[in-house]
């Protein structure tokens, strides 16, 4: 039976700079204001960041109400709505926005083209918290399609003001086909000057398409809710590799690497690095004796964090 020779790294993969920024937003104020620290839904989709938080102290919660006052809450990398934002502020909390850059340029959009009368149509799933949080900028007039068929059926109040926005962890091209199908149905629409589709996410899509035609098989490391990673196995499956998405190295099977010489191997933007080298281990353990990085974008992009989170240096000795 031939076993897997050769493990493929995609270039890049795992963290992008918002989720670094958005784990450390959490940590900083757990050793800055001490356990609890208190996040609105999970602060990046992955099992392993979470749960690593959650022993340091931090608690996950999805209702403000179950925070108690006075304490210290964070938003979550995907963003909130203005009611959440607006609750929150009432409470008295002390509020830390972990909302990835990336995400409040689009907010801020929808913001500043909603008073000169816009309405928007929205690209993105339906339930995720990234669209919950655009659309919740706005009371009305922001509408949302998940597919080509939607863009037909949606009724906008007027047609004169109109713009689109997209979810950041989107696929980019089914976001390109239903951008065309909103630009075919509303030629005049209004569209972003630099696509909403995120840097990090675009990168680690162009890295499978790279990747996908030199291996026999793709694994994608990253959670069930994670939309990008999500979108990396469903990229990779679209160009004919057999692909599977795992949380942990603990979910690969067997049989997936049986007459498979060529792995190839990456991970969502919330997918950390000792995942990735779990999975290699186990993928080693079956057979395969070399692992090579494929040549790809060196991302050097850094948020800044959020002011009152800086850690006093440590008395000199």
């Amino acid at each position: 039976m031939k076993t897997p020779q050769e493990i493929i790294l995609a270039e890049p993969r795992g963290f992008c700079a918002g989720v670094d920024r958005a784990i450390e937003i959490v940590e900083r104020a757990l050793v800055k204001f001490g356990a609890p620290i208190y996040v609105r839904h999970e602060i990046v989709h992955n099992t392993y960041v979470v749960n690593d938080l959650k022993a340091k102290g931090a608690i996950f919660i999805e209702e403000l109400a179950d925070v108690p006052p006075g304490a210290t809450l964070v938003f979550s990398a995907h963003g909130v709505s203005r009611a959440v934002q607006d609750e929150a502020r009432a409470r008295g909390f002390s509020i830390f926005d972990a909302t990835c850059p990336l995400v409040t340029k689009v907010h801020v959009e929808v913001a500043k083209l909603a008073k000169e009368g816009y309405e928007f149509i929205m690209i993105g799933h339906k339930g995720h918290p990234e669209v919950e949080g655009t659309m919740g900028q706005l009371d009305s007039g922001i509408h949302l399609v998940e597919d080509v068929q939607d863009v037909a059926r949606v009724q906008p109040a007027q047609t004169d003001k109109l713009a689109v926005v997209t979810q950041t962890t989107l696929s980019v091209d089914d976001a390109a086909a239903i951008t065309a199908a909103v630009r075919a149905r509303f030629p005049s629409i209004r569209e972003p000057k630099q696509q909403d589709i995120c840097y990090a996410t675009q990168n680690r899509q162009d890295a499978v398409k790279l990747l996908s035609p030199q291996v026999d098989l793709v694994i994608v490391v990253g959670s069930p809710t994670s939309s990008n990673s999500n979108r990396l196995r469903e990229l990779a499956a679209r160009l004919g590799r057999p692909a599977y998405m795992v949380d942990s190295a603990e979910e690969l099977r067997a049989e997936w690497f049986e007459g498979v010489a060529r792995v190839g191997l990456t991970a969502g933007a919330s997918a950390p690095e000792v995942l990735v080298q779990a999975v290699i281990e186990r993928i080693k353990a079956l057979g395969a004796v070399a692992v090579r990085k494929m040549d790809g974008i060196e991302e050097t992009v850094k948020f800044p964090l959020p002011k009152g989170l800086k850690l006093n240096a440590p008395p000199a000795a």
